[in-house]
């Protein structure tokens, strides 16, 4: 377990109001509730932030989402359990994330632009990035995991 090192929202509440208004943007923009926590899971398996991965977990689960495809979300390409759109959303996110292996490959850009507006497009994309700001405050600065509740 790692010692979490200084609380980023004390030491800059400007930051974390910035951070958070960027976050209700993203919640605001008009994309669906579930696709949001599907990506915000899949950029912190990625990025392997537990804290992340525990809240949104949570909030996934609140909202209805399955075990079954939580389970199975690492491994969503081999399944047949995401539609087409969540499949672009989900490739989308693989490819922001990991964007110094493949610079947002071609494929998975034209797999989002069929199942979403431009518009649409940048908002996951603003989604996408905020999900990845959060996932490096909470590795970073080793956010501890609630205690269980």
């Amino acid at each position: 377990m790692s010692t979490p090192r200084i609380d980023y929202h004390a030491a800059s509440p400007a930051a974390m109001k910035a951070m958070l208004s960027m976050s209700a943007a993203v919640n605001n923009l008009g994309l669906e509730h579930s696709l949001l926590e599907l990506v915000k899971m899949r950029a912190s398996q990625i990025n392997g932030c537990a804290f992340c991965l525990d809240m949104h977990a949570r909030d996934a689960r609140k909202a209805g989402e399955s075990e079954r495809r939580l389970h199975v979300l690492p491994a969503w390409r081999e399944t047949g359990l995401f539609s087409r759109r969540e499949q672009a959303a989900l490739a989308w996110t693989e490819a922001l994330t990991l964007v110094t292996q493949g610079h947002a490959p071609d494929a998975d850009y034209d797999l989002a632009r069929s199942e979403f507006s431009d518009a649409e497009l940048v908002n996951l994309t603003l989604a996408i990035t905020t999900i990845n700001a959060w996932n490096r405050f909470a590795i970073g600065f080793r956010k501890a995991l609630p205690v269980e509740q």
